[in-house]
């Protein structure tokens, strides 16, 4: 009997495998790949009307991949409290902000974030105080975003974006769906004789459950998944979407400079250039360009300021922060509706 089982299951993951690492859900697979290099500028964004990934009008009315089955073996209920367990330990070894004009800031830009969404579970958003530039959100919406991050963007639509970025992961279920296929690598690497039965499995089990992610280290797939996902997210919300890109191309540089230790964190999200290029090739075929963006508001200008100074790190000039900064399209863009 226990050999039989090892065959079918070692079967099972084997067929699993030999899948491309694309989302276990069928119809939110993007029917043609997305082109590496940005098309030409008359080409005008295509509409898609059928609630798949790529329907910007039907977010958070699409399954972008949190549905049970072979490719995720967790309920939402569950990731939330894996996720509270690991948010647990961050907290116990984290310095957080306790600050409430930046704690409502970055958490009031988060939720507005998460409301244009696809997200599932509500979020919880807390700052670090650490100069590593970065943010990671855990499964089940614990999020939480580096005081260094903060500092480093230039603008709140940069801020956003990274945000964005992380709320997608949250949104399509990354982490449970990652820990699903390493499960399943284990489980067909291991004989069945060692598992030791029903008894054994259930503390196999366990043993993965309480394993930390590592801070969520995710597979190219799913960043490039994220990435997709996050530039519709502030799009939807309001942002210049050009600006993850943006921030991109600074990390880039940073990393080549004397900076990286600041920006080690990051490299959990490797900004190789084929990602940046895909990057602005979804922005162009796929978001229709607004006559304004929102790029930059007093409040971040103000929450920045304050962070500084609770860090230490002296004032900071601020300009033209009595109102939101707005960009506006461009001739050549607006001709392309």
């Amino acid at each position: 009997m226990r050999l039989r089982f090892a065959v079918l299951l070692t079967s099972l993951a084997s067929a699993f495998f030999a899948l491309p690492l694309v989302s276990q859900v069928s119809s939110v697979t993007p029917a043609v790949n997305p082109p590496l290099a940005g098309p030409p500028p008359s080409v005008i964004p295509r509409s898609y009307h059928d609630h798949s990934i790529r329907d910007i009008d039907a977010i958070g009315n699409r399954n972008i991949g949190c549905g049970r089955g072979i490719g995720n073996w967790y309920s939402l209920e569950r990731q939330i409290a894996m996720g509270k367990q690991y948010s647990d330990r961050v907290e116990a070894t984290s310095k957080l902000v306790k600050d409430a004009e930046i704690e409502n800031y970055i958490n009031g830009l988060g939720q507005n974030l998460v409301r244009n969404s696809d997200s599932l579970v509500p979020f919880t958003i807390k700052v670090i105080e650490s100069d590593d530039i970065n943010a990671f959100a855990l499964p089940g919406g614990f999020f939480y975003v580096d005081s260094g991050l903060i500092l480093a963007a230039d603008n709140e639509a940069e801020l956003a974006g990274v945000m964005a970025h992380e709320i997608a992961h949250v949104a399509a279920c990354h982490a449970a769906r990652q820990n699903t296929r390493g499960k399943m690598m284990n489980m067909a690497s291991i004989p069945l004789m060692m598992l030791g039965g029903p008894i054994g499995y259930a503390g196999y089990e366990a043993l993965t459950i309480a394993t930390p992610l590592t801070y969520l280290k995710f597979s190219r797939h799913f960043e490039s998944e994220a990435d997709f996902l996050g530039i519709q997210y502030m799009y939807k919300a309001g942002y210049d979407p050009q600006a993850l890109t943006a921030f991109f191309e600074k990390i880039k540089s940073l990393e080549r400079s004397k900076e990286s230790r600041a920006v080690k964190a990051f490299r959990t999200h490797p900004q190789t250039p084929d990602r940046i290029e895909k990057t602005q090739a979804e922005i162009n075929t796929l978001l229709p360009p607004q006559l304004e963006y929102k790029v930059d508001t007093s409040e971040f200008e103000d929450a920045k300021a304050r962070l500084e100074g609770l860090e230490n790190r002296g004032p900071m000039r601020l300009e033209n922060a009595s109102r939101p900064t707005l960009r506006r399209r461009e001739p050549s863009e607006a001709g392309q509706n």
